[in-house]
């Protein structure tokens, strides 16, 4: 965890949150959700998908509101929490 971030892992990271504005010179959304997943989830709602290695897609949701962690949202980071082991 760092001041502007929280990392959630099992035996390694699944998910993280944090603040854009502190890092982006531009304005951002309030908090960004991260989630690591084995493959590439083609759901609009993301804001930017990425392999940084390969099999390993790291996923970008950009959150404005509570209701923006809906029933889809839990199951990314259920599948997400399932792959870290």
């Amino acid at each position: 965890m760092t001041k502007s971030q929280v990392a959630f892992r099992r035996r390694r990271a699944f998910a993280w949150v944090w603040m854009p504005g502190i890092y982006l010179r531009r304005p951002a959304a309030p908090l960004v959700l991260t989630v690591a997943l084995s493959r590439r989830d083609d759901s609009a709602r993301w804001k930017q998908v990425v392999e940084p290695a390969p099999g390993r897609f790291v996923h970008h949701l950009e959150l404005y509101a509570p209701k923006d962690l809906d029933d889809e949202v839990a199951a990314w980071l259920g599948e997400a929490w399932k792959g870290a082991g």
